[in-house]
């Protein structure tokens, strides 16, 4: 996910882009436990979008208020 992408999402957009995330992470760590996971680069790729997007919410917030 580019932050070009991030940048034109409202914060109620990335809030639900933050709950797929949080859920994909969970996907993958736990086909990690079971020895399953294909590409493990992946889990390192998805919490790097999470961190991305939290940034970018409170980013939006902090100009709110």
């Amino acid at each position: 996910m580019k932050a070009n992408e991030i940048k034109d999402m409202t914060v109620v957009e990335l809030n639900s882009k933050l709950a797929e995330l949080k859920q994909e992470l969970f996907n993958l760590r736990f086909q990690h436990a079971v020895n399953q996971l294909e590409n493990p680069k992946r889990l390192q790729a998805v919490k790097k979008d999470i961190a991305r997007v939290k940034t970018f919410i409170r980013k939006q917030e902090s100009n709110v208020q």
